[in-house]
């Protein structure tokens, strides 16, 4: 209940005609409220996951690997799962990873109550629903836009993004919470129990366009070449995605180090912890309720490298500091810039993209959206070993710095073609 009174206070203080006009659309209002409730209990595994391996290992090392297990099958699938999204019913397809989902939340609710859970079982069902969340990213990028009228997509996405980042506030206050009482087991039975509550609602929605293509007698490889040529060429959404390389390479992987960050700098157990996570996601919860107030595409190119400077100057000051509540505002800076910059980024593309090429393009997005801190966080994982993990973070702010000024000059030529008429690359 608190998690809706919540949203709805959100919606109060901002523009309520473009958020409101977005909930209206039946189909869009069913998933965003199961994906309300199911992303609360992604974001509680989560969180225990991270914290369990920290308590098995104490290595950075591990926790790299884990975040590695979980967000580098993206990188290797989502290309194909691209093309799939752009030959199946995205609905189904969406369905269908969500039920996979939920028999690993309910496979790892098992091994804990039997006391059989270890730092394997952790790396294999994780790489596990990673591989699934491929195919996951591809079905809900594609299938979102098509769920509504085409004027609220704007919203729509950002809208997504809010929950996305509420729900990566109370899910980890709530795991750590029942951590504590009742052991990890409990919080991925949760868990379970909210993709049962998502795949009810999915049931409900219905897509009002079907974008795929005419069916294709090229195989796999062939599409999902096309689709990252298009890309590259494209002249608004070829440099928007190196943006996002930086976002997820360099910037993401704070939040994924947060355990160790918690254990080895500011010496603070679970609590601590959930609090990191907590603030990085309070400011990415308001970031992502402004983005949807906004209800258009007009200036989100500005915006969205505004918010890479903001990210990257909030992470030099996380990395110099060992005071903890100075972290806990740093974390709230770099939550609201990562989420800016990822929901600004997708909206500029899902306003450019060719709707046939829908597909793979997104999935180009969430291959490094999510793969990005995969890379990131095992080479910084891995880092902090030996320099620290202050030292280690330090270096994704340099990568920001530079793709910064980078993409700063070439600023123009991407407001044309991303935030022009859909489709069309002038």
């Amino acid at each position: 209940m608190f998690y809706f009174k919540t949203i709805i206070f959100m919606a109060r203080i901002s523009n309520l005609d473009a958020i409101s006009a977005a909930l209206r659309q039946r189909n869009f209002a069913w998933y965003f409220a199961g994906s309300a409730v199911g992303l609360i209990g992604i974001w509680a595994q989560r969180l225990t996951i991270g914290w369990l391996t920290w308590e098995l290992t104490q290595s950075g090392f591990w926790l790299g690997i884990v975040a590695f297990a979980d967000l580098f099958p993206t990188v290797v699938l989502t290309p194909i799962a691209g093309v799939v999204a752009d030959r199946v019913n995205r609905h189904k397809m969406m369905f269908v990873t969500q039920f996979l989902g939920m028999m690993q939340a309910f496979s790892l609710a098992a091994l804990a109550f039997a006391g059989w859970l270890n730092i394997w079982w952790l790396v294999g069902l994780t790489a596990f629903v990673g591989t699934v969340w491929a195919f996951n990213t591809a079905a809900r990028l594609s299938m979102v836009p098509n769920l509504m009228e085409r004027q609220h997509v704007p919203s729509a996405v950002a809208m997504d993004s809010a929950i996305f980042n509420l729900a990566r506030f109370i899910g980890p206050v709530m795991a750590a919470y029942l951590f504590q009482a009742t052991g990890a087991g409990v919080t991925f039975l949760i868990n379970g129990l909210t993709f049962m509550f998502f795949l009810a609602c999915l049931l409900q929605a219905r897509m009002i366009r079907d974008e795929r293509g005419a069916r294709s007698k090229a195989n796999f490889f062939i599409q999902a070449t096309e689709g990252i040529r298009y890309a590259a060429k494209h002249r608004g959404i070829g440099p928007v995605l190196i943006l996002i390389i930086a976002l997820a390479v360099g910037l993401k992987p704070t939040l994924e180090l947060l355990p160790g960050v918690a254990g080895s700098v500011y010496g603070v157990g679970v609590t601590g912890l959930s609090g990191l996570v907590a603030s990085a996601a309070v400011g990415a919860t308001f970031a992502a309720v402004w983005l949807a107030q906004r209800g258009t595409v007009i200036g989100m190119t500005g915006i969205v490298i505004s918010a890479l400077a903001l990210g990257t100057v909030s992470l030099f000051a996380f990395t110099a500091t060992k005071i903890f509540i100075l972290g806990l505002c740093c974390a709230f800076f770099i939550g609201a810039a990562i989420v800016i910059g990822g929901t600004g980024t997708q909206t500029l593309m899902q306003n450019a993209v060719d709707g046939a090429m829908r597909g793979r393009v997104m999935s180009l997005y969430g291959m490094v959206y999510r793969g990005g801190p995969a890379i990131g966080a095992l080479a910084m994982g891995s880092a902090a070993e030996l320099i620290g993990f202050q030292a280690a973070l330090a270096c994704g702010g340099v990568l920001c710095s530079a793709v910064f000024f980078w993409i700063l000059r070439r600023r123009k030529l991407m407001i044309q073609n991303l935030e022009g008429n859909p489709g069309k690359d002038l």
